[in-house]
């Protein structure tokens, strides 16, 4: 009895500690998606000359955004109603956001010539 007594108040404080060391996740999409920003505003620049190129950019980041917001309805559907919804999207978001992270990461490290690449090097 006394080492439940004790192993409970260990954990009630412990508990605010412990939320503190875990990232908000909607802080942590908010930083992800401007990231994400950052990269898209550098590989526009890039395309400034080539309308063409910019246009099919837009349409896909627009696709894209439509893409991760219905994926991370349909993948958190099962808690709708919880009151733990809100942040199993925002989680949701950001690893969704991490990815296109990457995915822009690689486009801004595009080699002069690497024509499987639509975004051009940095001169």
């Amino acid at each position: 009895m006394m080492k439940t007594a004790i192993l409970t108040i260990a954990l009630v404080l412990a508990a605010p500690a412990f939320a503190y060391a875990q990232d908000d996740p909607e802080a942590a999409f908010k930083r992800s998606d401007k990231r994400l920003n950052e990269l898209y505003k550098q590989i526009e620049g890039r395309l400034k000359d080539d309308a063409n190129t910019k246009k099919l950019l837009v349409a896909a980041q627009r696709a894209w955004v439509g893409f991760r917001d219905a994926e991370c309805t349909f993948s958190t559907s099962g808690s709708a109603d919880g009151s733990a919804y809100s942040v199993l999207i925002a989680s949701c978001k950001d690893t969704l956001t991490q990815s296109r992270i990457k995915q822009f990461e690689a486009y801004l490290k595009c080699e002069e010539g690497d024509l499987s690449c639509p975004v051009p090097a940095a001169n």
